[in-house]
């Protein structure tokens, strides 16, 4: 049964924990809970924009002076030792940089995958240490146990149906998954915000974070050239035949699957079914052009596993938001493995993250690199 509280053998007696806190309602849940079985809690929220860009989204920002506000309230109710930390310059480079350089290579990022593993599990453990904390424990609908048989902690699905996180931790190392802990794994969102009220924890209304939370806006595309001062480059439109039908604005403004802001009509809606970005162009196609049987994908991290030596039915997801399906995986060496789908899946896109599964176990998963109609 999955618990709400960390395994006993992750953490001797009730020792010093780092919280991991946004001013959300989430991560406010997850500190009194640890301080209420005895541990010692110290909240943390870190900035993790640029300085000028801090406070720009009132209400959504995790960083915003209200985000700020509202943790450090719920630490000082807590009685908890408060910091706010400054990733600003760590967050820039591993997210922000990639985040930007993926959309102008024509490929669509993960960036929430990479602030959980260079920030949140990657700079905050360093930063727990140096508090003389062992672990790091934040608000994410997942849950992490040690199994014995394995000799490895291994990574399970929360209770939370409708908005469980295993997607985005799933490149997250054994020694980070060792020193992590989720409080909400056994939680659904309605009861997180009812036992939230029943605490009197402030935040237990307050509206869940959305989107990419730094672009503050949605306007991907402008965020990259105020960025990097890329101007935008427009090109052609083709069909798979290489026919001409229409212009795009730049690279950066369309992903796989991208139904909207074509400027172009078909027969039926057109959709993008590949980027070009050598020759600065999109290709179009039908419903039926987006969906695929295969792909491939790098920087694979195995969690339950060392490894795998022969085929492996896995049930996998191509977006945090995709319903698992049906697949066969394989390691074709290199450090790539295929992926091949019972049925076809829509817009397996390139820069997105595969992830694979055993029941709720996390396998492992990888980066998309290509995907394949066979």
């Amino acid at each position: 049964m999955k618990g709400a509280m960390p395994s006993k053998h992750q953490i001797s007696g009730k020792g010093k924990v780092v919280v991991a806190m946004s001013g959300g309602v989430d991560s406010s849940l997850a500190a009194a809970l640890l301080k209420k079985e005895g541990y010692d809690a110290v909240g943390v929220t870190f900035r993790m924009w640029p300085k000028e860009e801090c406070g720009g989204a009132p209400g959504r920002a995790c960083c915003s002076l209200e985000a700020v506000t509202r943790a450090r309230a719920v630490a000082g109710g807590l009685g908890m030792h408060y910091y706010v930390a400054d990733f600003s310059a760590e967050f820039k480079k591993e997210v922000i940089d990639y985040f930007c350089s993926e959309y102008i290579k024509g490929v669509t990022p993960n960036p929430c995958v990479m602030c959980n593993e260079k920030i949140k599990f990657g700079k905050l453990l360093e930063k727990a240490r140096s508090l003389g904390a062992s672990h790091v424990a934040t608000g994410h609908y997942a849950d992490v146990y040690f199994d014995k048989s394995r000799g490895r902690y291994l990574l399970r699905e929360g209770a939370n149906a409708q908005g469980e996180q295993s997607y985005f931790l799933f490149s997250l190392s054994q020694d980070q998954l060792g020193h992590a802990l989720f409080p909400l794994g056994g939680f659904t969102k309605k009861k997180t915000r009812e036992l939230a009220k029943k605490m009197d924890i402030k935040t237990y209304d307050t509206v869940s974070s959305q989107d990419i939370c730094f672009t503050q806006g949605g306007d991907y595309a402008e965020y990259i050239r105020k960025k990097t001062g890329l101007e935008m480059k427009s090109g052609d439109i083709v069909d798979i035949h290489g026919k001409v039908l229409g212009r795009h604005k730049g690279i950066p403004f369309y992903t796989i699957g991208q139904r909207r802001g074509l400027g172009i009509a078909g027969r039926e809606p057109l959709y993008v079914t590949a980027i070009d970005i050598a020759q600065n162009r999109l290709v179009a196609g039908y419903k039926k052009d987006v969906f695929k049987k295969s792909l491939t994908a790098e920087r694979v991290n195995w969690i339950a596993v060392d490894g795998i030596d022969k085929p492996l039915k896995v049930m996998a997801k191509i977006r945090y938001n995709h319903k698992k399906a049906r697949a066969t995986v394989t390691d074709t060496g290199g450090g790539l493995i295929r992926v091949d789908f019972d049925s076809p899946q829509e817009s397996p896109t390139p820069g997105q993250a595969v992830v694979l599964y055993d029941g709720d176990i996390v396998l492992g998963g990888g980066w998309i690199k290509e995907a394949m109609v066979e």
